[in-house]
């Protein structure tokens, strides 16, 4: 039988937290997690897309709850704040869905000065894990799930000479650094979690091709290139539905048979039902998650070590 959001364990008394939760994947995450009985904190960076999506959310499970924390994964302060926020009002945290994330933007910089795409879908999630590491360990298992992309393959590890790409930037290569980051990190906060003897893990996830606000973003703000208005019409004319593709976020979030260390995404690629895949690019895994953990720490001044916490 195909894995569906009806296959969530009841989840009351469980707390959880996703970025990005005011739209798209994180707003169906948000939600099914919510349905099945979770406290969700949902922690994006609009006040008011925020507050209209958790209108949305009550709409589908009157009794759901939320509580609302503004995130902003492209400044570090603000980043540090909410998770600051977040672990002053929750002493554990079961779930985090490590979900926000932009695709192909045009070469910019973040508040902090890092490139755009690393800035904030790898660099922001950093320093926002960290900061909640207290609650995660002191869960009974608690889970993270960082959500990644096919684009991870055409990735590249981080060069630490040259980390946001200066003098060779392109939209999708930069893209392409950022989501191989994402399993990187995935990965290696895995082990971290191992070798310090908590009971946390860390998983990894990909939707796949959905539909949702990501693609038009990336056109409107004058992202993507070349092929940034095929991949658009190509979301919207083949990608999954939003709630779909949330579904191997939402497996590694809360199927009781998942395990730290894996990764899902759907069975074909980019569309089909939710299940483990196997891992790619094992060659020079660990070196790749050495260079990420020390980039990471030099760059943003934050040590992500759960041995320190427990």
């Amino acid at each position: 039988m195909a894995w569906s959001a009806e296959d969530i364990p009841d989840l009351t008394g469980r707390v959880a937290v996703v970025t990005g939760a005011n739209g798209g994947l994180g707003l169906e995450t948000t939600a099914a997690l919510a349905g099945a009985g979770a406290h969700v904190v949902m922690a994006a960076r609009s006040p008011h897309k925020t507050a209209d999506a958790r209108e949305t959310i009550r709409s589908r499970h009157p009794g759901a709850s939320l509580e609302t924390v503004p995130l902003d994964l492209a400044s570090q302060a603000s980043t540090r704040d909410a998770a600051a926020t977040i672990a002053a009002a929750h002493a554990r945290i079961d779930i985090l869905v490590n979900n926000a994330g932009v695709m192909a933007t045009p070469e910019g910089r973040t508040e902090d000065g890092f490139e755009t795409q690393l800035g904030i879908d790898h660099l922001g999630h950093w320093t926002f894990t960290a900061g909640l590491l207290g609650p995660l360990v002191a869960a009974d298992a608690a889970r993270v799930v960082t959500v990644t992309s096919t684009a991870h393959h055409m990735g590249r590890r981080i060069d630490p000479a040259n980390p946001h790409l200066e003098g060779t930037y392109t939209e999708w290569k930069a893209y392409g650094q950022a989501k191989l980051a994402n399993l990187h990190f995935a990965y290696g906060l895995e082990r971290e979690l191992r070798a310090a003897g908590t009971r946390a893990s860390s998983l990894a996830a990909h939707p796949g091709l959905s539909h949702t606000d990501l693609q038009k973003r990336t056109v409107r703000e004058g992202g993507g290139g070349s092929t940034g208005t095929f991949f658009e019409s190509l979301a919207e004319r083949r990608g999954m539905p939003a709630w779909r593709g949330a579904l191997p976020q939402l497996r590694a979030a809360t199927d009781p048979c998942a395990r730290g260390g894996q990764f899902y995404g759907p069975r074909w690629m980019n569309v089909g039902n939710p299940v483990r895949l196997p891992l790619y690019r094992r060659i020079g895994l660990q070196r790749s998650i050495d260079v990420l953990w020390q980039v990471s720490e030099d760059l943003t001044g934050v040590r992500l070590d759960p041995a320190a916490v427990a």
